[in-house]
C-alpha cells in the first residue's frame, strides 16, 4: 500500500452538526451529493455522541440509504451530504459478472449503519483495484487496501460492534470510514491509473488490473 495518509482537522462542532441533519431531514428531496473540493469532505468528522435524538438519527439514516440506492453506489458517508457526523450506510447487492466478482472477492453486503467507525487491517495482505467515488465523479482510479479488516462501529442503539470483512466488503467499509477522517480514495490512488468513466469502460474495465498496471505503468 501506499505511505499514511494524513486526515483532515476538525472544523465542526455539535452544533454544526445538529444544524446539517435538521436541514437534511427537513427536505421533501433526497439531498445532493456534495463534491470534492467542499470543506467537509476534508475535516475530521464529529463522533456520534446523541446529540441527535434517536428518531431524527434513524430518519437520517433512512435518507442516507435511498440517496446511496437512487447515486447508485456501495456506500455513503454523512460528510457527503454535508453532515460533519461520523455516520456511514453501506451496502452491496448488486449483480456483477463471476469473473469480476471473483477476482475481486465480492460478495453481497448487507446494509450495515455504522456509527464512529474504526477500520484495522488483519495481516498484510492488501488488494488492489479500480475504486470510484460519489464525491469524485466521472473518474477512477487504482487504490491498494488493506484485504481484510477489523470493522469496530457503535449501531444505532449504541451498542459496540465487531466485524471482520474481507475482498470487496472491506474495501467498501474502508472507503467510507475514510470520509470520516477527511480522506477521499484519490489521496491513496495510484495517479498514473487514473482514468475516466468513459476511458476505464472503454479500456481497464477487466476482473483485475495487470493490464492497466502494464500500460499505465504504475
Amino acid at each position: 500500500m501506499n505511505g499514511p495518509v494524513a486526515g483532515g482537522r476538525q472544523l465542526f462542532t455539535d452544533a454544526d452538526v445538529q444544524a446539517a441533519v435538521a436541514a437534511v431531514v427537513a427536505e421533501d428531496a433526497l439531498p445532493a451529493i456534495v463534491q470534492a473540493g467542499h470543506p467537509v469532505l476534508r475535516a475530521q468528522a464529529v463522533p456520534f455522541t446523541g446529540q441527535i435524538p434517536h428518531g431524527q438519527l434513524a430518519r437520517l439514516i433512512d435518507i442516507m440509504r435511498r440517496t446511496m440506492h437512487a447515486a447508485p453506489g456501495v456506500g455513503l458517508a454523512a460528510p457527503q451530504i454535508g453532515i460533519p457526523l461520523q455516520l456511514a450506510v453501506l451496502e452491496d447487492r448488486y449483480d456483477i459478472p463471476e469473473e469480476n466478482a471473483m477476482a475481486r472477492e465480492r460478495r453481497p453486503l448487507e446494509f450495515l449503519a455504522i456509527l464512529n467507525p474504526r477500520c484495522t487491517p488483519v495481516g498484510t495482505e492488501t488488494a488492489s483495484h479500480y475504486e470510484g467515488c460519489l464525491s469524485v465523479r466521472g473518474w477512477q482510479a487504482v487504490v491498494d487496501r488493506a484485504a481484510a479488516v477489523d470493522l469496530k462501529y457503535d449501531d444505532v442503539d449504541g451498542r459496540p460492534v465487531l466485524r471482520r470483512l474481507s475482498g470487496w466488503q472491506a474495501r467498501i467499509a474502508q472507503h467510507e470510514t475514510d470520509h470520516l477522517s477527511g480522506i477521499i480514495y484519490l489521496d491513496r490512488a495510484h495517479t498514473r491509473s487514473l482514468a475516466s468513466d468513459a476511458e476505464y469502460a472503454a479500456n481497464w474495465a477487466r476482473p483485475g488490473i495487470a493490464e492497466a498496471r502494464a500500460v499505465l505503468h504504475f
